[in-house]
């Protein structure tokens, strides 16, 4: 039988004080959504505070190191490697920014917004809307701006937009130190050369240095054009011709190209309901790439739409020697995606899941899934490789299913085994990188102690007594 660890009174007492009783929340049915994480990795929680400004969060990261209570900031706990939840043991608080919400001010002229770092990706682009801006980072998941800055999310449409890094313009950042230091970085500038930016410190580090309570993001606008296509290479060897190719002949209208294996549609079909088979006879090819082009604004009369330009593009592709498509289709964006987004949910819906976020150098992708798809059956029989990913900048999820009673699935040394393997493969022949878009969390803690070079731990502790001794998170950098 597991007890759960208990705060004492004092720290109840000064803790409400600070955030109040709707941000202290220490009922263990209450807690159960902020120590659940999103695939499968649970912890228990000494208690969660839910500050709503800056000057909340200051008192309350003050108050814990000045008690020796570990804090384990969560944004909207949609991360895969248990970056934002609490281990077993149940003595870490949990710092949620779920009621940071309230500052949003929009800036049309400078094309940026500073927003609070609790709100959700889904809520920002949805008030960005009528003044016809949005914040560039598509995803199929809904994350808080905090999250999505500590893990330097991509996304779908990084191709055209870049990740979070590319568009963080300024940052508002509390230390874990004994003053509760709030720090802030930059303004809404894009030139700015005074010195070092130290803002990048906190994208990316998976709040380690510090947290983020606020933001000034770089906001484009919204697509008034769009056109997308299902493209079935002629082979994998024909993926990367045909992304030069679009490249070559699109320009910057080139707004996606994302990868679909047939297990991974296969997964979505099966259990999605809602989508519809759009391949013909309902047979999936082997792998499918999504491609969108966009333009910012509406039809001009002596302009080619941009439907009959995508397809003028690819019939030009199918006439060129060695053409490296073999089919073709376009067809109502909003299909298309749907699909697209549906992958993650399909494939977790299949069995047991054991997740990769990697990232190569574009022209390796290929050869890394062609690999994977050779050597897999024989290393682990009953894997079922479900791979999609983001093409244009090197991204692969590789999802891989197995029976929920596989051997070895309980204990964690099926999971360890093919971690292990896998990031093998990743970093020590193809020099790529075992943490694309999910940062680093207590999933990865190993491979980046095996893999990351003595004097690059060395800097990241080096900077760790200056920003937050008193520890923040899952993961240590030393």
């Amino acid at each position: 039988m597991t007890v759960r660890v208990v705060l004492g009174d004092e720290h109840v007492q000064a803790l409400t004080a600070l955030v109040g009783e709707r941000g202290f929340v220490l009922d263990a049915g209450d807690m159960a959504a902020y120590e659940t994480g999103a695939r499968y990795d649970a912890g228990r929680a000494l208690a969660v505070l839910r500050p709503r400004t800056t000057e909340e969060v200051s008192a309350v990261l003050s108050y814990c190191v000045r008690h020796g209570l570990p804090v384990v900031p969560q944004s909207g706990n949609t991360g895969l490697v248990s970056g934002s939840t609490p281990d077993a043991a149940g003595g870490q608080v949990v710092l949620s920014l779920d009621r940071m919400t309230g500052h949003f001010v929009l800036d049309t002229d400078n094309r940026s917004l500073e927003a609070d770092a609790g709100l959700l990706l889904s809520d920002v682009n949805r008030r960005l809307e009528a003044s016809g801006l949005f914040f560039p980072i598509d995803l199929g998941a809904d994350p808080r701006l905090g999250g999505m800055i500590a893990t330097n999310t991509g996304g779908s449409r990084f191709l055209k937009y870049g990740d979070v890094r590319r568009n963080v313009l300024g940052l508002t950042v509390v230390l874990a130190d004994v003053e509760g230091t709030i720090l802030e970085f930059g303004q809404a500038l894009r030139k700015n050369n005074t010195g070092v930016d130290w803002k990048q410190l906190f994208i990316g580090t998976s709040g380690v240095f510090g947290v983020v309570t606020r933001c000034v993001l770089n906001l484009e606008r919204l697509p008034l054009q769009t056109a997308t296509a299902y493209l079935v290479p002629a082979g994998p060897e024909s993926v990367m011709p045909l992304l030069r190719r679009m490249e070559e002949r699109l320009g910057t209208t080139l707004s996606a190209f994302e990868g679909m294996s047939r297990n991974a549609i296969s997964a979505a079909l099966d259990h999605v309901p809602s989508l519809r088979n759009p391949f013909q006879n309902g047979e999936i090819p082997d792998y499918v790439i999504l491609a969108e082009v966009s333009r910012t604004w509406p039809t001009r009369e002596s302009e080619e739409p941009l439907g009959d330009m995508l397809e003028s593009v690819l019939a030009e592709i199918f006439e060129t020697e060695e053409a490296p498509l073999a089919d073709a289709f376009i067809g109502p964006a909003n299909e298309m995606w749907a699909l697209r987004h549906a992958l993650s949910e399909g494939v977790k819906q299949s069995g047991r899941l054991i997740a990769f976020d990697v990232a190569f150098r574009r022209g390796d992708i290929m050869a890394f899934c062609e690999r994977m798809k050779r050597d897999m059956p024989e290393r682990f029989p009953q894997a079922r490789i479900c791979d999609f990913g983001h093409i244009g900048d090197g991204g692969v999820h590789l999802n891989i299913v197995f029976p929920r009673d596989a051997e070895g699935l309980s204990d964690g040394s099926l999971e360890t085994a093919l971690r292990d393997w896998v990031y093998a493969v990743v970093v020590e022949d193809f020099a790529g990188s075992f943490s694309a878009e999910h940062a680093i969390g207590r999933k990865n803690q190993h491979y980046y102690d095996l893999y990351t070079p003595q004097k690059i731990k060395d800097m990241a502790c080096g900077l760790l007594p200056l920003t937050s001794p008193g520890g923040l998170g899952t993961v240590r950098f030393g």
